[in-house]
């Protein structure tokens, strides 16, 4: 499992024109699902995102969770973050889980983070425009896997 983790001052996803979820502070997150990614790959990130000490103290320091600050996550299924393009010019997105078993872990992931922080999702498979004030810019990739 995947994610680009943005820290915005404001985030959006709109589908057809229309605003279908939003946010003030917090994350904006692009999670993709890779094939193979168990219980454990999703407990990873359920356990980091909102722990991510990426928000400034009093002293300017990145020191504060989304927890912490009092914001939110906006989570976006984003199958591309599992694409190839090591060779050639085309990705290749064989390691992208089916839509079904994404679809599966996309949802229990906002579930789990909902116990424990605010959260706003996209709409799963949708041609969605994402709109965000990225604050720092701020920006972490993660990999349940640690490849990076």
């Amino acid at each position: 499992m995947r994610a680009v983790v943005q820290r915005v001052n404001c985030a959006s996803v709109s589908v057809n024109g229309e605003i279908v979820s939003a946010i003030d502070r917090g994350l904006l997150v692009f999670l993709g699902v890779e094939t193979g990614d168990t219980d454990s790959d999703l407990m990873y990130m359920v356990n980091k995102l909102p722990s991510l000490r990426i928000f400034d103290d009093e002293n300017g320091m990145p020191n504060c969770s989304v927890l912490d600050c009092g914001g939110s996550i906006l989570l976006v299924s984003q199958f591309t973050l599992c694409g190839d393009a090591r060779h050639g010019r085309r990705p290749g997105y064989s390691r992208a889980a089916r839509p079904e078993e994404a679809r599966t872990m996309y949802d229990r992931c906002a579930q789990l983070l909902a116990v424990q922080v605010p959260v706003q999702q996209g709409v799963f498979q949708a041609d969605m425009q994402v709109s965000l004030v990225n604050d720092g810019p701020f920006t972490i990739l993660l990999d349940s896997r640690r490849a990076f």
